[in-house]
């Protein structure tokens, strides 16, 4: 039998800006039978996501398939026509791309998107392509799908967001369906609703699946085989079963050594301090405001995003704050950093009552409560070089400036072990874990007593957020920094919280040692959580001991 993809000696290149070629992608080959699915993993840069596209006869700007044949059911896609491949992409195969949000046109409703690339693919009219979409909607468990036809990206979840980009990618029946991260900014819980949608239109229109991850375990309960890429080159690759039990290749032992799992025993974690609390929160409640109608411009309170949230944290301490989106995770590190006034509670700090707002705060209180951000790219501002980022700090609270300044910079590079010549680069021009390395240098530049670290390393791959873990971990363990660590990843929270609290809509449903809690959770939903966590879990090793 013809198999739907069949890809050999494939290169891809990117144009430098000297005009020579940089190779991403080198001499790559895979083949997909009807009905499979294939895992591409690596970390950052390894050239997963390009091959991905040149699958599809696509490249990203600069770049070119140098060389290679690609055929999708025995037709070679690099000799088609223009026209023909315009047909192809999201008729024989379909895309589906890591941020719905930034796919889907903002002004536009999502049903009369979905509806016109029905319309490009099957070539109906406007009333029978309302009707397909709706079908869509339907088939990928959208919410009364003629309600959300009509609405605008923005007032959709991120899950379901996710939805609507698949049911779109399904508008051409496809033959193979190559996903990009397509959950790696979603919460456990609605990852999984997600791969489970996936898997179950796979066996239902028994199509082809190309899944393309950092996540292991997201690829384990997903694809049949695995390939593993480093460099641009394809270093292993086989039934993923075997693969990750018994992997021939040191770079893949290396990944699989590196994914962080909830039963597997912390390194260096500290044990809860009987010290006296350095931050104390109490009460915490916070709504966040409605916009009025046309006819009342004042703002409403909504529903609370916070409510009688309590917590301490110990100098040195890392305590880790878990739950879904929306459970308000985001919401107490804004308050906690002043980001945002609390509606309701306290937040203590060293003993003295915090100011709500961080303006409100003295300099030396904002000096001891820095904050790293999920998205360090959006957080480091792109038109300074990363010196003057981490200068900023200095001069502000310490009016340290000029040589000193430089040397206090060159020494926080090599405690996260960068390379000092990207201190005269633009943020831009760093990888995403150079880049987030950077912002937690420029916290601990101010020298804190609390850093906030929140989601940093969800979008990250295995190996560069061990790193980047390891990293932070060390930093601490040398200033004696403690911790507020957010993340909706439990394994993450294993290895670097001695204890944790959870919550849900905006309430703690359980707090405690880390251990105790993920070992004998006492509430149901912390046992949907670590359920969710553990999937996947199957074809990996078992851990080995601290």
């Amino acid at each position: 039998m013809t198999p739907v993809l069949e890809a050999k000696g494939v290169n891809v290149s990117y144009r430098r800006p000297d005009g020579a070629l940089a190779p991403a992608v080198i001499d790559a080959c895979l083949s997909l039978a009807e009905g499979e699915s294939l895992g591409l993993v690596g970390e950052s840069g390894s050239g997963k996501s390009t091959l991905a596209r040149a699958l599809m006869g696509y490249c990203r700007p600069g770049g070119v398939i140098t060389s290679g044949d690609i055929r999708i059911d025995g037709r070679d896609i690099r000799q088609m026509a223009a026209a023909e491949m315009k047909l192809l992409r999201g008729g024989k195969v379909a895309f589906v791309p890591q941020n719905p949000l930034s796919s889907l046109t903002p002004h536009l409703r999502v049903g009369s998107q979905v509806a016109e690339a029905v319309r490009i693919q099957r070539g109906c009219g406007k009333a029978e392509a309302r009707e397909v979409t709706l079908s869509l909607f339907a088939l990928t468990n959208l919410p009364d799908p003629a309600t959300l036809y009509d609405r605008f990206p923005h007032e959709l979840s991120g899950g379901q967001r996710q939805r609507v980009v698949i049911a779109a990618a399904l508008a051409g029946n496809p033959r193979l369906v190559i996903l990009d991260e397509p959950t790696t900014a979603l919460d456990k819980t609605t990852e999984i609703q997600v791969l489970e949608l996936v898997r179950d239109l796979r066996k239902r229109l028994n199509t082809s699946l190309i899944y393309v991850s950092h996540d292991l375990n997201v690829v384990s309960e997903m694809c049949d085989r695995v390939l593993v890429m480093l460099r641009g080159t394809v270093v292993e690759q086989g039934v993923t079963r075997a693969v990750y039990r018994t992997p021939e290749h040191d770079y893949t032992r290396r990944l699989i050594a590196a994914v962080p799992r909830i039963d597997r025993e912390p390194t260096g974690v500290a044990p809860p301090s009987s010290a006296p609390a350095l931050l104390s929160v109490s009460g915490l409640g916070f709504r966040y405001a409605r916009r009025g109608g046309w006819f009342t411009r004042a703002p409403e309170a909504g529903r609370p995003a916070l409510e009688g949230l309590s917590f301490d944290i110990a100098p040195g301490e890392t305590l880790g704050l878990v739950g879904e989106s929306g459970s308000g995770k985001s919401t107490a590190a804004a308050l906690v950093s002043g980001l945002l006034a609390p509606a309701s509670g306290s937040i203590r700090f060293d003993g003295a009552e915090l100011p709500g707002l961080a303006r409100e705060r003295t300099q030396e209180q904002r000096r001891r409560i820095q904050i790293v951000f999920q998205d360090p790219l959006s957080s480091l501002n792109p038109r300074q070089r990363i010196a003057a980022i981490l200068e900023r700090p200095l001069a502000l609270f310490e009016g340290v400036t000029g040589a000193e300044a430089r040397q206090r910079s060159l020494a926080l590079f090599e405690q996260l072990q960068l390379d000092p010549h990207l201190l005269d680069c633009y943020p831009r021009q760093l990888s995403g874990g150079q880049q987030q390395r950077v912002a937690i240098a420029r916290a601990f530049a101010a020298k804190p007593d609390l850093v906030i670290c929140d989601e940093v390393t969800s979008a990250l791959d295995v190996s560069v957020q061990a790193q980047v873990l390891a990293l932070l971990k060390e930093l601490q363990q040398r200033s004696g920094t403690a911790c507020l660590f957010i993340s909706h990843d439990l394994g993450v929270i294993r290895q670097v919280a001695g204890r944790v609290v959870v919550l849900r809509d905006g309430t703690v449903r359980e707090a405690g040692a880390t251990g105790a809690v993920f070992a004998r959770p006492a509430d149901d939903y912390t046992r949907k959580l670590i359920d969710a966590a553990s999937r996947g879990y199957g074809n990996l090793p078992d851990p080995a001991p601290a």
